[in-house]
C-alpha cells in the first residue's frame, strides 16, 4: 500500500452560461460572514452570560456560536433557493401547458411563458431569468433540450432533474409533450400540497420547539435579576454540568429540526 496518495483534482462543472446561478451552491460575501458573524456571537455571548456569569467564557461561546451559524445560514440560504425555484418551475409548467393546449409549439410556448412569468413575479425572478436563457439560446441554435438539462443540473431540484431528462428523449423522439408537461405539473402541485398540509401539521410543534429553545434561557434570566442567582454558579462542577445540559440541550434541538423537516 502507498505510503502516499495521489491527490484526485476534481474539475468544476461547466455549464451553458458561465454566469447562470447554481441553485445548490452559495457562497456568502465577506460582508454576510461578518454580519451573520456578529448576529450570532452577541446572541451566543448573551446566553453564555446569563448561564455562566463569566465574560471570558461568554466570549468563547459568542465566538463558536459566531462560527457554527455561518454554514447553518448558508444552508438555509440554500434551501430557500431551491424553494423558490421549484414553486416558480411548477408555475411555468403551468404556463407551458397553457400555451401547447392553445396550438403554440414548444418555443413559442417558452416566449409566452417568459411574458406571463415576468408578469407573476418580476424581470429579477430566477425562473424568469432562466426562461429568458432558454429562449435567448433557442434563438442561437442551442438544443432546447440542452438548455433544459444545463438548468437540471443547476437546479439540485429532483422533479426538474427527471423533467428534463424526460423531456430530451421525448422531443428527440417524438414523444408527447404535452402529456410530459402536464403531468410532472401535476406530481410537483401535488407534492406541494402535501408539502403544505404537513407544514401546518407540525407549525404547533415548531412553535413549542421554539418556545423550549427559550424558556431555559429566560428562565436563568428571571432568577438572576431576582437577585436569587444559582447555588455553585462559577464552580468548575457547575460549568461542566451546565456545559453538558447546553450541549445535550442544542442536540436535542437539532434532532427535532431533523425529525419535523420531512421531504417528499
Amino acid at each position: 500500500m502507498a505510503l502516499f496518495k495521489k491527490k484526485i483534482k476534481i474539475e468544476p462543472k461547466h455549464y451553458l452560461f458561465p454566469d447562470a446561478k447554481v441553485y445548490f451552491e452559495y457562497n456568502l460575501s465577506i460582508k454576510e460572514k461578518i454580519l451573520y458573524f456578529l448576529i450570532a456571537f452577541c446572541v451566543g455571548s448573551i446566553v453564555g452570560y446569563i448561564f455562566y456569569s463569566k465574560i471570558v467564557i461568554a466570549i468563547i461561546a459568542g465566538l463558536v456560536a459566531g462560527y457554527a451559524f455561518i454554514p447553518i445560514r448558508r444552508k438555509q440560504i440554500i434551501n430557500n433557493q431551491i424553494k423558490k425555484l421549484r414553486i416558480q418551475f411548477r408555475d411555468l409548467l403551468e404556463t407551458l401547458s397553457t400555451s401547447i393546449s392553445a396550438g403554440k409549439n414548444i418555443i413559442d410556448s417558452f416566449i409566452a411563458s417568459y411574458d406571463d412569468l415576468k408578469g407573476q413575479y418580476s424581470e429579477s425572478a430566477d425562473m424568469v431569468l432562466e426562461v429568458k436563457n432558454i429562449v435567448s439560446g433557442v434563438n442561437n441554435n442551442v438544443n432546447i433540450e440542452d438548455l433544459l438539462l444545463d438548468l437540471a443540473e443547476r437546479s439540485g431540484v429532483e422533479d426538474i432533474i427527471s423533467f428534463a431528462d424526460v423531456f430530451e428523449i421525448c422531443y428527440r423522439k417524438g414523444g408527447n409533450i404535452k402529456e410530459i408537461i402536464k403531468n410532472t405539473y401535476e406530481i410537483i402541485d401535488d407534492k406541494m400540497q402535501i408539502d403544505m398540509e404537513i407544514e401546518t401539521m407540525v407549525t404547533s410543534a415548531k412553535t413549542e420547539q421554539k418556545m423550549m429553545l427559550v424558556m431555559p434561557i429566560l428562565f436563568v434570566f428571571i432568577m438572576k435579576s431576582m437577585g436569587g442567582g444559582l447555588s455553585g454558579q462559577g464552580t468548575p462542577i457547575s460549568i461542566v454540568t451546565t456545559t453538558i445540559a447546553l450541549c445535550l440541550f442544542a442536540l436535542a434541538y437539532f434532532v427535532g429540526t431533523k425529525i419535523m423537516a420531512i421531504k417528499l
